[in-house]
């Protein structure tokens, strides 16, 4: 009975002498940090850093999860258009095609932009990925045909601009009736 009794005692003790030994340790390994800490400041090599005397930024901006992704962001100068899944990002590029090529200096260019961005577009919907967005090929005739209407209508006024000897005539100011309703107040 009595060996039963040491054997239960002494397998309660080896958590406690475990516990105590990692104490131990750590604190010994903390004085160590704190010592070396202690002597680096005495160096003077804690004075005169970057950041001293300033806020920590966002301290006072409520938690967010993502706070790493948008400083990181920040700091690279990247736009935040990456974040987004490839058909998002696709369907960006399509929306702002007329400003991409908008100063193109020929035709060819403006097809080969668009033959390119068409391409990417095929490939995603030959293995589509993220959400279901519906994204469809960009057409190089129309886009070609904007593109020639917008320079036209640029050439046009830079020729209308040169030209200062002539003053446009300014439109008449249209009259605005308004129409009151009879049983509404006047006010």
């Amino acid at each position: 009975m009595l060996g039963r009794w040491h054997a239960l005692k002494t397998e309660r003790e080896q958590p406690i002498r475990w516990m105590r030994e990692v104490t131990a340790v750590t604190t010994g390994w903390e004085a160590a940090v704190e010592a070396q800490i202690r002597r680096a400041q005495e160096r003077g090599e804690f004075d005169n850093l970057p950041g001293a005397g300033k806020p920590i930024p966002g301290r006072d901006l409520p938690y967010d999860e993502s706070w790493w992704i948008k400083s990181f962001l920040e700091r690279e100068a990247l736009p935040s258009d990456l974040l987004l899944p490839t058909p998002l990002q696709l369907r960006r590029r399509v929306e702002q095609v007329p400003d991409e090529v908008r100063d193109l200096p020929t035709e060819e260019s403006v097809r080969a932009f668009v033959a390119d961005l068409n391409a990417q577009i095929v490939a995603w919907l030959r293995t589509p990925t993220g959400p279901r967005v519906v994204v469809r090929p960009v057409n190089a005739d129309d886009t070609v045909r904007r593109w020639r209407a917008d320079r036209e209508r640029t050439a046009a006024g830079r020729v209308a601009a040169a030209q200062p000897g002539q003053v446009a005539q300014a439109a008449k100011p249209t009259i605005r009736w308004r129409w009151r309703l009879p049983w509404r107040r006047r006010g």
